[in-house]
């Protein structure tokens, strides 16, 4: 590597050196060919890719393993709860405010030209959850996939039974 090589270049190969040094030596695909060819990595493109392909084997290698987890387990992961918790509050809200409009006097909730603060916490609840859902897939998936797949299968559910009284109120 020439000392020109751009900062992308540098971070790749770091990134590769140091997934060379995680993966044990039997079933670590570094030879003394495989070192020999980072030297001949050209462009930041090409680093790059080989930076994630070296990030993955070593994430396989150290933490990827399946594990034994039962789905009671698997729910009080805190990934796994807190979009359950947000669906719910946001379901819970939906509900004081059809019970507050019966208690004041109105037919029910109604479509308002001006979303109030229980619509904005509604948006906000529900695609918050996006980002813990998509970690939570992401880190269980490949460890214990049928219990992951069951949470996500709940968690789903929760969201679309927040979801339901805003479709069918036209909310």
């Amino acid at each position: 590597m020439n000392a020109r090589a751009s900062l992308v270049r540098r971070l790749a190969l770091a990134l590769i050196a140091h997934a060379a040094d995680v993966l044990p030596p039997s079933r670590s695909p570094w030879g003394e060919a495989m070192k020999h060819e980072l030297d001949h990595i050209d462009g930041d493109v090409e680093a790059v890719r080989w930076a994630a392909g070296c990030v993955i084997a070593s994430y396989l290698e150290r933490g990827g393993r399946k594990m034994d987890q039962s789905f009671g387990t698997m729910v009080r992961k805190p990934s796994a709860f807190l979009p359950l918790a947000m669906s719910l509050t946001a379901l819970a809200l939906l509900f004081g405010a059809y019970i507050f409009a019966l208690a004041t006097g109105q037919a029910g909730l109604e479509r308002q030209q001006d979303e109030g603060a229980i619509a904005h916490l509604w948006q906000l609840l529900m695609a918050g959850q996006l980002p813990v859902l998509i970690f939570f897939a992401i880190k269980w998936l490949p460890r214990a996939p049928r219990q992951t797949l069951y949470v996500l299968a709940l968690q789903a559910g929760a969201a679309l039974a927040a979801m339901a009284p805003v479709y069918f109120l036209n909310l």
